[in-house]
């Protein structure tokens, strides 16, 4: 395990190596790319505002609360813990605000409990979809979100819905 430790720094080693054998100029090439990527995050900040902004928004209207009230009956009847319900809504819109929550969870019911477990595999199989969303689709001239999105929605939920009925096994 600790060979692992070693794979970036032996890489960055064999690339300033391999310029130093060819005679190219790193830094002028490192800061190249950076002039080019000035204009790719200037495209993404609209975008990546609106997410956040969303996410906020979401936790902070009492939507969450309500949804997590609503939904939790529901989840309960397909293998998912009530307890989890907020982690299953929060991670699609924001990734630290889920972390915050498995933090939450762990501290409450443990690592090792049912609970704790679902959140675990619940918050590592699925993705922040929104912001993975804004981040593709800034870069997109044909903005067709809706049928991606949703794809990806229900593949996040099948992943905690697979991954709680696993955890009771394990």
């Amino acid at each position: 395990m600790k060979y692992f430790a070693l794979v970036i720094p032996v890489l960055f080693l064999a690339l300033f190596v391999y310029a130093l054998v060819r005679k190219i100029k790193l830094y002028d090439c490192f800061t190249e790319g950076v002039k080019e990527a000035a204009p790719l995050v200037l495209s993404l900040f609209p975008y990546l505002a609106a997410i956040l902004m969303l996410s906020e928004l979401f936790e902070r209207s009492g939507l969450s609360g309500y949804l997590t009230a609503l939904l939790s009956p529901a989840f309960r009847g397909i293998g998912i813990p009530p307890e989890i319900a907020k982690l299953v809504l929060m991670k699609p819109f924001s990734g630290s605000g889920s972390t915050a929550l498995l933090s939450e969870i762990l501290a409450q019911y443990g690592a090792d409990s049912y609970v704790g477990r679902c959140a675990c595999v619940s918050y590592g199989s699925s993705e922040t979809v929104f912001y993975i969303s804004a981040v593709y689709f800034a870069g997109v001239k044909n903005k067709k979100l809706l049928k991606p999105v949703l794809i990806a929605l229900f593949a996040n939920f099948a992943t905690v819905v697979f991954g709680c009925f696993l955890c009771r096994f394990l």
